[in-house]
């Protein structure tokens, strides 16, 4: 969630688009300690055969691609099965009875759930966990906006300034470009803190695989590469994040000045991304965890290593190897708050 200002004056996102959204009312509350939010309502697209539709894919997109009889035989097909739904997944629309429902399910498949996932992922979309393919519904309505949660907002400030203050405690001590395996090791199921045996508790946020040297073999991560581009125009695409899931090795692009709405003066700046492969101790990032049946038992034998370490606790991304959400994430990390209380 690093950001700064660029050489244009433009507060851009290091590491790929974010903006907070949740149901949950108390998290909402707890951000607001640290900084002060404004109401961000994000909206994505996609160019689909030369077109751009909404995203997630809704009414709109049928209009978009079928003819107006087909379209009205459509929606009206999708009431009926339906009824007052507002959403279902892509999965649940492919196994549908429905030969009209399954169909369209299949061209939406065919044209961008499976190109996106594969370049994402590196995988085939059979492989994936069904998780991955549900996250991005598909609207029975013409409603617009990529997330429905009550709270969507962005910091008035930004995103750094938030962790500055969430951080800037006196009891809080903070080392950067310090290796977490510089400090801490773990042999015979015990922690040891600078080669001394320490009973204190340690929460972990990275990699568990590289914290319990790939004992059971690297887990597989997907990492991403950014080609932040200076653009002359006051506005580069429709919307703020367009994907891209028919182009060649890119899978979306963000324009940043629309996120959040910045004043351009004939400039703009757009970060187009490309997935990448993580290869693990050789100076790659991990991004995100590439969830399939034989990672995710992987993971759990590093889990149940980990969990006979009585004062190591796993909070996060890469350490829980779960695909979190920002309110996913602070869920977690204050719920691991309660434990240790």
């Amino acid at each position: 969630m690093y950001d700064f200002i660029d050489e244009n004056g433009f507060l851009i996102q290091q590491y790929g688009p974010h903006t907070f959204h949740t149901n949950k009312k108390y998290l909402y509350d707890y951000i607001l300690r640290f900084a002060d939010w404004e109401t961000y309502n994000l909206t994505c697209m996609a160019q689909i055969d030369d077109k751009f539709t909404p995203s997630p894919f809704n009414f709109q997109t049928i209009d978009d691609y079928f003819s107006a009889e087909e379209a009205m035989a459509l929606k009206a097909r999708i009431k009926e099965i339906y009824g007052n739904a507002e959403k279902t997944t892509i999965v649940e629309m492919l196994n549908s009875d429905d030969e009209l429902i399954k169909n369209y399910a299949k061209f939406l498949f065919d044209k961008d759930y499976s190109l996106y996932t594969a370049k994402q992922w590196g995988i085939a979309p059979s492989e994936i966990d069904v998780s991955i393919l549900k996250r991005v519904p598909v609207l029975f309505s013409y409603k617009t906006g990529y997330f429905d949660d009550e709270y969507q907002v962005m910091p008035k400030v930004s995103f750094t300034n938030f962790f500055e203050n969430l951080l800037g405690h006196k009891n809080i001590t903070i080392k950067l470009n310090t290796a977490a395996d510089s400090l801490i090791s773990i042999k015979n199921e015990m922690l040891f803190i600078d080669g001394i045996v320490s009973d204190i508790p340690v929460i972990y946020t990275g990699a568990i695989d590289e914290l319990l040297g790939y004992k059971y073999g690297p887990l597989p991560y997907r990492s991403l590469k950014f080609e932040f581009q200076t653009i002359n125009g006051d506005s580069f695409q429709e919307a703020p994040v367009v994907a891209y899931p028919q182009a060649e090795g890119f899978t979306r692009i963000t324009e940043y000045t629309k996120l959040p709405y910045q004043q351009t003066n004939g400039k703009t700046k757009i970060a187009i991304e490309y997935p990448v492969k993580y290869l693990a101790g050789q100076n790659s990032e991990p991004y995100y965890p590439v969830l399939t049946e034989k990672s995710i038992k992987q993971y759990e034998q590093y889990s149940n290593y980990a969990s006979q370490i009585k004062n190591l606790y796993l909070c996060g991304r890469l350490a829980d190897f779960k695909y979190y959400n920002m309110d996913q994430a602070l869920d977690n990390a204050l719920n691991l708050c309660k434990i240790l209380k």
